[in-house]
């Protein structure tokens, strides 16, 4: 089957190159498909990437020494030691700094040319739109359903097309998605996700793991994508998912379409209730205890049987003491609750409560009311009782 016709360049081509900045895009300007005028394309483009982490770090670097002349950059994070493994435009020295405005040190590093704008706040439903609009194209990498449903829907009001991407261990997945795209060809996340995964099923990259490398795998097709966008050149991959698996060492492409029942965007909404996620301050209180309100029992004897619902490799690195291993997905089967004791108050953990919140649910259903879980996981009891603990 033929490859279809490229979609339009987005960006309309800036003033000519300056002497420096043919140099320094030589090997651009001497393909033919890009040639100076795609360059100056890449040099007017207004690019918004929402996150300096693990997909954001590749793409953002590879972005601006492409010669991308404006670059959003929306974060509100700080840089921890855990992402130094991934997130490699931020160094040592930037452990506790704004991860923002490390991006923005790292990329007029490697080209001062770049426009770096940056965007220290929480990307939500009154501000995404109005921001998109000030960008040619988004891209985005975050870790969460609920911001990628809301980035989504506010490019899809916005009128702008995005890049997405998508890591989990050891796959990544990327697409392009774009509502008012040319010839009737528009999609988007809706297309592919009609609904969210229930909460706890789709375990972030902080819960789960991820090979670091797999993020310069995907960051680099997702940069590939919006320079084939900007420039107007070659087949962009609206319409097509691809899937890149690290261990077996290949690639698949799965062809989308658009839901004929999906309804139309007209308004952005609450995405973490769309997503079922309950906010902190709604959550039923008497379902958790804090670390120094555990360490309180503990201390005055009182018996409790603490359950540890993570991974064995997890157990490894760190757990409690007198804590107990039982996965999550063992109690979530049923295969595990004849293992848990009838005559204490059960305290199960994971890492930062997340998982062990959904085992709770399974628990208590179970017969087991009074069960509860660690608010913060073993992260928040090695920060408040025990920081001779490692975290990870």
């Amino acid at each position: 089957m033929s490859a279809k016709s490229p979609l339009p360049p987005l960006v309309e081509p800036a003033a000519e190159l300056s002497r420096d900045e043919v140099a320094r895009y030589s090997r651009h300007l001497i393909i033919p498909n890009v040639g100076t005028t795609g360059q100056r394309r890449l040099k007017n483009a207004r690019v918004l990437v929402i996150g300096a982490g693990g997909l954001g770090s590749p793409t953002l670097l590879y972005l601006a020494a492409a010669g991308v002349g404006t670059i959003g950059i929306v974060d509100f994070d700080v840089v921890d030691e855990s992402n130094l493994q991934r997130q490699v435009i931020h160094g040592t020295a930037d452990v506790g700094r704004s991860k923002a405005q490390s991006a923005r040190e790292s990329i007029r590093e490697i080209n001062p040319h770049v426009d770096v704008h940056l965007h220290e706040f929480r990307l939500d439903a009154t501000n995404a739109v109005e921001l998109f609009g000030e960008y040619d194209l988004i891209l985005d990498g975050a870790d969460n359903f609920a911001t990628r449903y809301l980035v989504n829907d506010a490019a899809v009001l916005a009128g702008r097309p995005y890049v997405w991407g998508s890591i989990y261990r050891f796959e990544g997945q990327v697409s392009v998605f774009w509502d008012a795209a040319p010839d009737g060809r528009g999609i988007t996340l809706r297309d592919l996700y009609p609904e969210a995964p229930p909460p706890g099923t789709v375990p972030s990259c902080a819960e789960g793991g991820v090979l670091g490398v797999l993020c310069s795998s995907i960051g680099s097709i997702m940069a590939t994508e919006a320079i084939k966008l900007i420039t107007g050149i070659g087949e962009s991959l609206l319409g097509r998912l691809i899937v890149y698996d690290a261990l077996a060492m290949n690639y698949r492409t799965v062809k989308l379409s658009r839901d004929p029942g999906r309804v139309a965007v007209t308004e952005l909404v609450d995405y973490d209730a769309f997503c079922g996620v309950a906010p902190v301050a709604e959550a039923d209180r008497d379902a958790t205890i804090t670390p120094l309100e555990l360490r309180a029992l503990l201390d005055a004897g009182t018996d409790v049987a603490i359950v540890d619902v993570r991974e064995p490799v997890e157990w490894d690195i760190v757990h409690l003491p007198g804590a107990t291993l039982i996965p999550k997905d063992r109690i979530l089967s049923g295969e595990a609750l004849a293992e848990l004791p009838q005559d204490r108050r059960i305290v199960l953990h994971c890492k930062t409560g997340v998982r062990s919140a959904e085992a709770l649910a399974a628990v208590r259903k179970a017969g087991f009311a009074d069960a509860v879980h660690l608010q913060g996981g073993v992260i928040a009891w090695a920060h408040q009782v025990d920081p001779s603990l490692p975290v990870y």
